[in-house]
């Protein structure tokens, strides 16, 4: 049966060109329809037996963060505000808003849990698959060839990038909408010329580069397939006009396309013609994506055209030796630079040559084979590195949808072998079955390296040298695990192997703040800025560096600078609010902390330390209604909850605020100033009916002994627990304890508080006041 069905019907031998029966999606007989569902059904197996593992893995440190988890707009899910962001903003050097769309669509399905995100990877890039198949076999005839070429594409280990990293949502979206135009194209073709039909094409097209630009190679796809299978580049003695007929009769093309409209120019000029809306479609986003990449480009100014040609070459080459034999591929390959050795260049060169020679002698008998060449040479061009963006010499994303073609080749290619040595089918049949089952288990387990953040890069080391981002990544995982002295390790590492590498000297600075080691923390930074001047995430972190070390002034110039270099960025403005609060300079702070959660809705930290500014203001019941906000966020927070019952307290409510204390309590039974302040409630409440001397002073006194004995503010609390009890001559001496070591520190207020009530304890009279001045505040 691979015999009979490699060959799309009514081709024309002399020429290797389809004719219109080939066109003509095959019909369905019930024995075809049970045949195209068992195949499609077992490349959708295929996928999933590959594929279905990721549903476990979580994201990785590799741009996930950037894409979902820490990109609020993403995270948040599918709003209207999100919807806005996704088409007006250029977010990680593109704009995508398809794809921006998809993940927010994950993100309201699954929320943060990355095996759901996973599965919609893989469920794209099923479809694409199975549309592959059928698409092929639509424009060919050929049906098991057809379902050879789409199951290599589907299982090859190269796909395993594009599918089991979330990041790569970009490619399987693109690529279902670039097969998608492939089959418009097709049914465009093959009826009488419509607009509505065109239309389908570029919506398809637009759609594609909406998720990502790589799509823009269409129209020279669209070129190679006019050439095969859909032979309307065929010459006059078989083409008869535009789409061949082989045995005669009118072209179809001359009434079915727009190329018909332009009978005076050649026929290739004519298909061009026709594409010029795509060109021009796919033009405007080929300039829009070199704009927002422009900061990208980094090597374009540090690397010659030379050595970027060079690495081109030997990546083509590399490419389709990963193709034949996919062993140690690695998320990440770092770029020579022009430490290229110039025999690789030469042999890479060669190899080029001698392929594209031979394609072009077999292009009559064989024209698959130079079909799905160019395929693979045009589409890979953008991405070839000639205009570098990153650090990488290759990725195996990209060769998504470059490799088709090599697919494509394969698959008509061995069906042309068995054909030519009249083979049994199966004989084929065994074969490719043979060759799918290594691939799927080389795909199973490259797949099994995305499962967690360490295996990802600590296979990425193995698999290369030098790897200074995999060192780097690895540095990261490590850190976030508190294994601090294997972190320093790997970036210390990554800094040998590439000593302005900005985001080492980030993570070696961020590690050291860790171990508190701050003056060499900032000096990392301070090394890194000046790699990358204009890094918003460079100045935060110094910022935090310095508060970390009570330096607040200072901390606050380059939050200011983050903030000027990226000012939707909601955590960057509340580090600074964070800062001016702590400088006491609340009104700015309260400014900062209200913008920032507009874009932090579910930022527990950022409501209580709003609130804790309000506080400190007086704005009491703002101050109340934030630590409400952050409690249904974060129910279950003691800290929250001492907050919230300081603010009740502060506001005469202390009927509520006494709820809320003995729930923190509960919930954190030794924290002090949460002793402290409830005892001083049962102490000095002037509602009789709150007030416990007993209860006041065993609070107290836990307090006290927790502390050391050396807080004034604890002994105060004591003393009026003691007076509250009847216990005066206890009172006096705790009270004077207090004031002496207030006196000490220079906390004046206190001291004159003291003396105060030391004279009511005198008088065998205790003190009752809510608030006091050293009774509850809200507290960070």
């Amino acid at each position: 049966m691979l015999r009979r069905l490699a060959e799309p019907p009514g081709v024309c031998h002399n020429r290797g060109v389809a004719t219109d029966d080939a066109l003509s999606l095959p019909k369905f007989g019930t024995r075809n329809r049970y045949l195209v569902l068992t195949v499609c059904g077992w490349l959708l197996l295929a996928v999933g037996l590959v594929f279905v593992q990721t549903a476990c893995h979580e994201f990785v440190n590799y741009d996930d963060g950037l894409y979902v988890y820490d990109n609020p707009p993403v995270s948040h899910g599918l709003t209207a505000r999100g919807i806005v962001w996704a088409f007006t903003h250029f977010h990680a050097g593109y704009w995508s808003p398809l794809t921006w769309l998809s993940m927010m669509l994950d993100c309201q399905l699954y929320g943060l849990s990355a095996g759901g995100h996973h599965l919609s990877n893989m469920v794209l890039h099923a479809a694409t698959v199975i549309l592959l198949f059928l698409v092929l076999w639509q424009m060919t005839g050929g049906f098991w060839p057809s379902a050879l070429a789409a199951a290599v594409f589907a299982i090859h280990p190269l796909r395993v990038e594009s599918v089991a990293w979330v990041t790569e949502r970009k490619d399987v979206l693109s690529g279902l909408f670039f097969v998608l135009a492939l089959g418009a194209y097709v049914r465009y073709v093959q009826h009488p010329f419509s607009v509505a039909r065109y239309l389908a094409i570029m919506v398809c097209l637009a759609l594609g580069l909406m998720a990502k630009p790589i799509v823009v190679t269409l129209p020279l796809v669209l070129l190679l397939l006019d050439y095969w299978p859909l032979g309307r580049l065929a010459s006059d003695s078989c083409r008869n006009r535009t789409l061949p007929h082989c045995n005669g009769g009118e072209s179809v093309a001359d009434t079915n396309s727009l190329a018909a409209l332009l009978p005076r120019f050649p026929v290739l000029w004519q298909l061009v013609i026709e594409k010029l809306p795509l060109l021009l479609l796919a033009a405007i986003f080929c300039g829009v994506t070199v704009w927002t990449q422009a900061e990208g480009l980094v090597l374009n100014k540090e690397v010659s055209s030379w050595w970027r040609i060079a690495n081109a070459l030997v990546s083509y080459v590399a490419y389709l030796e990963q193709f034949v034999c996919p062993v140690g591929l690695a998320v990440f390959y770092p770029h020579p630079g022009d430490h290229l050795p110039i025999g690789n260049v030469l042999v890479a060169l060669i190899v080029l040559a001698l392929i594209s020679t031979g394609v072009l002698a077999c292009r009559r008998r064989c024209p698959y084979l130079l079909m799905g060449w160019l395929w693979y040479l045009g589409m890979l061009a953008p991405v070839i590195g000639l205009v570098q963006a990153g650090w990488q010499a290759r990725a195996d994303r990209f060769t998504y949808l470059p490799q088709i073609g090599l697919c494509i080749a394969l698959a008509w290619g061995a069906a042309g072998v068995l054909r030519s040595y009249s083979c049994r089918g199966g004989l084929g049949g065994t074969a490719a079955a043979l060759v799918l089952a290594v691939l799927m288990g080389c795909a199973w387990r490259q797949t099994s390296f995305w499962s967690d953040t360490e295996t990802l890069w600590a296979h990425a080391v193995a698999c290369t040298s030098r790897n200074f981002v995999a060192y780097q990544g690895l540095g990261r995982v490590l850190a976030e695990r508190g294994k601090l002295d294997e972190a320093m390790a790997y970036y210390r590492k990554s800094l040998e192997s590439k000593p302005d590498y900005a985001a080492a000297y980030e993570g070696l600075g961020l590690a050291l703040v860790a171990r508190g080691q701050h003056d060499e923390a900032m000096a990392c930074y301070q090394k890194a800025l000046t790699i990358e001047p204009d890094s918003p995430e460079l100045y935060d972190d110094l910022g935090r560096a310095l508060a970390a070390c009570g330096r607040l002034n200072e901390a606050v110039a380059p939050y200011r600078k983050a903030l000027e270099l990226q000012p939707h960025d909601a955590m960057i403005r509340y580090d600074l609010a964070n800062a001016l609060a702590g400088l006491g300079q609340f009104d700015e702070a309260i400014e900062h902390y209200q913008t920032a959660v507009k874009s932090l809705p579910d930022h527990v930290q950022a409501y209580n330390n709003l609130g804790i500014a309000l506080a400190s203001c007086g704005r009491l019941d703002e101050a109340i209604a934030q630590f409400e906000r952050a409690l249904k966020l974060k129910p279950d927070d003691a800290g929250l909850h001492s907050n919230l019952a300081n603010a009740l307290t502060a506001h005469g409510r202390p009927t509520e605020a006494l709820v809320h204390y003995e729930t923190a309590l509960k919930l954190q039974p030794n924290h002090v100033e949460t002793q402290k302040n409830l005892a001083w409630l049962r102490a000095t409440c002037s509602q009789a009916s709150l007030r416990n001397g007993t209860k006041a002073v065993e609070l107290a006194e836990r307090a006290n002994k927790l502390c050391g004995g050396r807080r004034p503010d604890v002994l105060d609390c004591l003393g009026a627990a003691y007076a509250a009890a009847g216990w005066f001559p206890e009172a006096l001496v705790t009270a004077r304890q207090a004031l002496e070591l207030a006196t000490q520190q220079n906390a004046h207020a206190l001291a004159d508080a003291l003396r105060a009530r030391i004279a009511l304890y005198e008088a065998g009279k205790p003190f009752y006041q809510t608030p006091s001045p050293s009774g509850p505040r809200p507290t960070r």
